[in-house]
């Protein structure tokens, strides 16, 4: 059995009957503290020193967390939606229609404060609406009662011809224009924006084909581990060989030199690659080939998800031999919207931008972060906007009658 982080009466009285998963609330956490590092700014990190060797890890750092905590927050949202609706066995009839009006609830919830959160002012491109968006688009999938083979062959389809069908599509479109806020309407939701469902929901359905699967297997850990590894490979390793020895790259030079225009944004067509915000330009296919983070193509797709397996089982067995040490983090990742909702008002309110970074800014972040959310478990239990959220959604389930409820599913 999974151990999990004990809980305090308090904590325990506003739980579901299933306990927590200690390991998901980890690598909730790592996800939510990844970005607080891209929305701080490579210089907000203090701790490695301003030495050579210091300043190449800040930045490894801050390069690691770019995309990848993003496409890991999405995976782990497929991950606790499977959980919500039966985990390996999929609810069905009334129960299964109450946990997705829930998940319906949840998905408004955030919408408006997805949208609340823009109109704040920080330099963030906001998830919380495109994650508000994700959870529309897999209720279908929920009320399917799809299991894990067949998620996870959504999951592959939909990496693999997301890209390029959206490629196409944009392509045709031509130029959208600038855009005025995180999410500016459904073409962005699904194409243009930052986090895009075209490529972002292979990262939702992979999440869930793995919230269908026994967590608490040492076998499906060490698969997951495995498979994920395999897959960064895949992802970073195709990529880096259809770039470089394969000449991929200097067909995208090619074609970057023939838009003098757009040169002048970048010095090279190594800084244009490396600075995608949710899909690559249509110049040329040859894009298609890049895994920068937030390029959305399929090989950083495979590379993210591959990265979220291996960080999810490293977490699950981490919070199995370590939970008491761990408290802190399951603490902050088990109120995670209350914890980035936190981060994006901070931020407006001090007006600050990744271009102010300051050494030490993201440590004190984190701390306070750690801090707040530890105080908050042990004394009150849920975080004060997860409580919210789960009330609203409480209600939005009476509409189903409550007979035939089944059985009850884990919490994530």
């Amino acid at each position: 059995m999974s151990q999990h982080i004990p809980q305090t009466r308090a904590a325990t009285a506003q739980r579901s009957p299933a306990e927590r998963i200690a390991g998901i609330d980890v690598a909730r956490a790592l996800a939510v503290f990844g970005m607080f590092s891209v929305h701080l700014g490579v210089g907000a990190i203090g701790v490695f020193g301003s030495d050579a060797v210091g300043t190449a890890l800040t930045e490894s750092v801050h390069e690691l967390t770019r995309g990848r905590s993003s496409a890991l927050f999405a995976f782990l949202a497929g991950v606790s939606l499977a959980l919500m609706t039966g985990r390996a066995e999929p609810l069905a009839g009334a129960e299964l229609r109450r946990r997705c009006l829930r998940i319906l609830m949840r998905a408004l919830v955030l919408g408006v404060l997805g949208v609340l959160l823009d109109l704040a002012g920080a330099p963030i491109a906001i998830i919380l609406t495109y994650y508000a968006g994700f959870f529309l688009l897999a209720i279908p999938l929920l009320l399917l009662r799809l299991r894990a083979p067949a998620l996870a062959a959504l999951a592959a389809v939909t990496a693999a011809a997301g890209p390029v069908a959206s490629f196409a599509i944009r392509g045709a479109m031509g130029d959208t224009g600038p855009r005025v806020a995180s999410i500016g309407g459904p073409v962005d939701f699904l194409l243009t924006g930052y986090y895009p469902a075209f490529s972002f929901m292979a990262f939702v359905v992979a999440g869930m084909a793995v919230g269908r699967l026994d967590l608490t297997s040492a076998r499906v850990r060490l698969g997951m581990a495995a498979g994920g590894a395999g897959l960064a490979l895949l992802g970073y390793g195709g990529s880096w060989l259809l770039l470089h020895p394969l000449g991929g790259l200097d067909h995208l030079e090619r074609a970057w030199l023939a838009s003098p225009d757009k040169q002048l944004l970048y010095q090279t067509i190594g800084d244009k690659v490396g600075d995608m915000h949710g899909q690559v330009p249509t110049d040329t296919a040859w894009y298609l080939a890049v895994a920068s983070p937030h390029s959305g193509t399929g090989f950083e797709i495979a590379g993210a998800v591959g990265t979220a397996l291996v960080v999810l089982a490293a977490c699950l067995a981490a919070a199995d031999a370590a939970g008491r040490l761990l408290y802190p983090l399951a603490a902050a990742g088990s109120m995670p919207l209350t914890i980035y909702t936190g981060h994006v008002l901070v931020i407006a309110a001090l007006g600050y931008s990744a271009w102010d970074a300051q050494p030490f800014r993201l440590e004190a972040f984190v701390l306070g972060a750690l801090v707040l959310a530890t105080v908050w478990r042990l004394t009150l239990g849920r975080g004060p906007l997860e409580r919210l959220v789960g009330h609203l959604a409480e209600t939005a389930a009476e509409v189903v009658p409550p007979e035939d409820r089944g059985r009850a599913a884990p919490r994530a």
